[in-house]
């Protein structure tokens, strides 16, 4: 895709957004269903239905996904997409690319093992490694800008309210 394309794909939707804020607002879900036999959880992904569970560093088998993987590969996709609209927009030549993510996690925070140890990952390291011409002054700006319109990395970034609730169900 190419920079015009890119804006005039965007642009009638930029101008609703302009016009009727209301209409850029919207709630995004995700649901799971809790396994009756063993400790899973089956979420659709919008794609496929994807079984999570332990991570083997807390007595899990290794063959259901791990939620902190997830949470990791949500980065990872997210970042890509914004980087890749970025460069488009900015007109960065971009061939292509790999992006990892890293989070380190003391497990003995989510096992109870230790009360000071912090439940979740405390650091994130992503690295962008990519196939590109562009000088090192377009690719800072190509960084901080996909850092900063990546909506997984801001909510990350900023740490959004959390409420949970419950209901019986029959």
């Amino acid at each position: 895709m190419k920079a015009d394309e890119l804006r005039a794909m965007q642009a009638p939707i930029k101008e609703r957004y302009r016009n009727d804020p209301a209409a850029a607002k919207l709630t995004l879900k995700a649901e799971g269903q809790v396994g009756a036999e063993g400790l899973t959880c089956k979420v659709a992904t919008g794609k496929a239905l994807v079984e999570a569970g332990l991570h083997p560093a807390t007595g899990g088998d290794g063959l259901s996904a791990c939620s902190g993987d997830m949470l990791l590969e949500a980065l990872v996709a997210c970042a890509g997409v914004t980087l890749r609209a970025v460069a488009t927009a900015l007109e960065v030549p971009l061939r292509g690319g790999k992006i990892t993510a890293e989070g380190d996690l003391d497990f003995r925070g989510t096992l109870g093992v230790s009360k000071e140890t912090p439940v979740g990952i405390q650091a994130i390291r992503m690295h962008f490694a990519l196939d590109t011409d562009a000088t090192d002054e377009q690719l800072e700006t190509l960084l901080k800008l996909t850092k900063r319109y990546c909506v997984i990395w801001q909510t990350l970034q900023q740490s959004p309210t959390l409420t949970a609730s419950y209901a019986k169900s029959k």
